[in-house]
């Protein structure tokens, strides 16, 4: 899983909107309240933040059931 990680970490992502190379950067995540922050690739110009699919799929689930457990 970590080599899917690498893979689109390598890749030169551009934003669809703007047609910029989007960069590593802070993003601010909220849920149930909570805030979280934590570094995505995100589009300088507009904002756009792009969220891996490991990361939409596996990690945002674990941390949804965890803080609905509270």
């Amino acid at each position: 899983m970590s080599g899917q990680k690498d893979q689109a970490s390598k890749q030169s992502w551009q934003c669809c909107k703007c047609k910029i190379p989007m960069k590593t950067g802070k993003v601010r995540i909220t849920y149930m309240g909570n805030d979280f922050t934590i570094e995505l690739l995100k589009c300088p110009e507009c904002g756009l933040v792009l969220v891996p699919e490991d990361m939409a799929v596996r990690k945002m689930l674990e941390v949804e059931k965890s803080l609905e457990d509270k």
